[in-house]
């Protein structure tokens, strides 16, 4: 009887132990979950363990225990068939056995830069990277009085296309356990919100707030919302996003895998949840909604290339051969095109250290994967070279973007200081990485390429994006941003202001000009002002 007491108590520890773990890991409950391995593995040790100090309880010698327990044989052969299946799946599942298939995961259309990559706009190209997002974020949040004491900005920074502008948006969450205990109940009232182009930033207040984030603890932590209402799903990472309206939801992408147990990962569905109340959607990935823009992760397209070129004459021939081998470049990018936002890598041999063969765009929303062949440096060399730019002066360069300046394939960066500012540009171009132009503004940057272009023989090319116009000056005044003086100034027939930044020695004649003046400009659209590139 006490016999059976025990093995009940037992069960019933284990039971409560499982519990705790579950809760607190939450893994999938599916057979292609390393998290549930795992979780049977733990509850397998916990049942020897039991079994072995009962038996050690009982008067027993441990080695003796070990050696005559049937419930502990029993367990160690489960725990040993458990190994068993595992090892075989994970084999199974490897590129090494399945190259072809891994290989296939990914279609890749090749395209012609040129063509397809058209010159750019301005204010649809990210001018700063996270590290910089995150400094205007954590600013902006300096100076909101009401949430400082009691909230921080969230490191997620997801970048996002949002009304054809990209931002990057980000949540706020507690500051501590304590501001948790003292806030969770009326929610996490606001997020940052910050244009990539124009270094705007927002918090965005909220009428309701968000009440399901990763910045809570028990049942509205965003990852147990989710694993309670679909127990078996196995999600990828978590973005945050906004809708056109502004609403803020989490987009949780769910794991599907091709290849065996744990190999070819795609993704299968894509589960909605809004933010602020908790409601979830389920969507296969060709019906997500358009606004959505992160559903396959940066490091998820990126693996997928990476098999796609290195696999194609198999397995052994990517390690030993490597004929025909092609791979991403160390590091990657964001742009916006056609409503998305696409990843931006370099592609390289396998045995190339300094050069590029091409770069692939990569659609993070539906998987659409372009090659465009350009050679020329690898991007770390472009860095390298910008930063010798300015080497007096200590800048970094930001990961570039690749663009089409002039239908030259470009290198375009931002360059930060020591506090991570940005403080030039640069644009280096792909073939000759030697031929570098710095501007203290992205149109005096280009300008100076063009010029640069334009001296190495290149003739045809001209300013892209700028543009003109004349007429009658109906208002100017001066303005201080940063230490630099600035001349604001409307034109009679267009509405937009133009900026004249006295650090371009072609916009200095402003000085000249009153209200009522006739006066002739080239310049780039920008926002919130144009940028002006001359006076004519």
């Amino acid at each position: 009887m006490k016999k059976v007491k025990w093995y009940l108590f037992a069960c019933a520890l284990l039971v409560l132990i499982g519990g705790v773990y579950y809760y607190v890991t939450i893994p999938a409950i599916n057979i292609h979950s390393t998290g549930m391995w795992t979780f049977l593995f733990t509850l397998c040790i916990f049942a020897m363990v039991f079994i072995v100090l009962h038996s050690i309880y009982k008067g027993k010698k441990p080695e003796k225990a070990v050696k005559e327990s049937l419930p502990l044989k029993i367990a160690a052969g489960v725990t040993a068939a458990l190994a068993v299946i595992y090892f075989i799946g994970s084999l199974l599942s490897s590129p090494m056995i399945n190259a072809s298939k891994y290989q296939k995961l990914l279609t890749v259309e090749e395209k012609k830069f040129t063509d397809d990559i058209k010159e750019v706009n301005y204010n649809q190209i990210p001018l700063l990277d996270k590290d910089s997002a995150t400094l205007l974020g954590n600013r902006k949040m300096g100076s909101m009085v009401d949430y400082v004491s009691q909230f921080e900005v969230s490191s997620l920074y997801t970048q996002i296309n949002y009304n054809d502008e990209p931002v990057r948006v980000t949540p706020l969450i507690y500051a501590s356990p304590i501001k948790w205990l003292t806030n969770n109940s009326n929610g996490i009232p606001a997020y940052i919100k910050i244009d990539m182009a124009t270094q705007d930033t927002e918090c965005i207040k909220l009428d309701q707030p968000i009440k399901y984030s990763e910045a809570e603890y028990f049942n509205r932590n965003i990852y147990r919302h989710l694993r309670f209402q679909y127990p078996t799903y196995i999600f990828d990472s978590f973005s945050f996003e906004i809708d056109e309206e502004g609403t803020p939801y989490w987009v949780c992408p769910v794991k599907k895998f091709n290849i065996g147990l744990f190999g070819g990962q795609t993704i299968g569905k894509v589960i909605l949840c809004n933010a602020q109340t908790g409601e979830t959607k389920e969507y296969k990935v060709e019906d997500v909604p358009q606004w959505v823009d992160r559903v396959y992760s940066a490091d998820l397209l990126v693996q997928l290339y990476d098999y796609h070129g290195t696999l194609k004459h198999g397995y052994f021939n990517s390690i030993l051969g490597q004929k025909d081998c092609l791979q991403t470049t160390d590091g990657y990018n964001y742009i916006a095109l056609n409503d998305d936002v696409w990843v931006y890598t370099g592609i390289t041999s396998l045995n190339s250290d300094q050069s590029i063969v091409g770069f692939v765009l990569m659609n993070q929303r539906t998987m659409e994967t372009r090659f465009y062949s350009v050679e020329g440096a690898i991007e770390y060399s472009a860095m390298g070279s910008a930063e010798g730019q300015v080497q007096n002066l200590g800048y970094k360069a930001t990961f570039p973007l690749l663009l089409n300046i002039a239908n030259e394939p470009t290198y375009f960066m931002a360059l930060k200081d020591d506090a991570g500012l940005v403080k030039k540009y640069a644009m280096v171009n792909v073939q000759k990485y030697q031929w570098v132009a710095i501007g203290d503004t992205v149109a005096e940057c280009e300008k100076a390429y063009v010029s640069l272009l334009n001296t190495n023989g290149i003739s045809s090319a001209e300013a892209g994006n700028s543009l003109e116009i004349s007429g009658k000056i109906t208002a100017i005044a001066p303005i201080v941003i940063e230490g630099n003086t600035h001349y604001y100034v409307c034109i009679s027939g267009d509405e937009a202001m133009f900026d004249f930044n006295m650090t371009n020695a072609d916009v200095l004649d402003i000085l000249k000009y009153k209200e009522g003046d006739m006066i002739k400009i080239s310049y780039v659209k920008g926002s919130p002002v144009n940028e002006v590139l001359e006076i004519k």
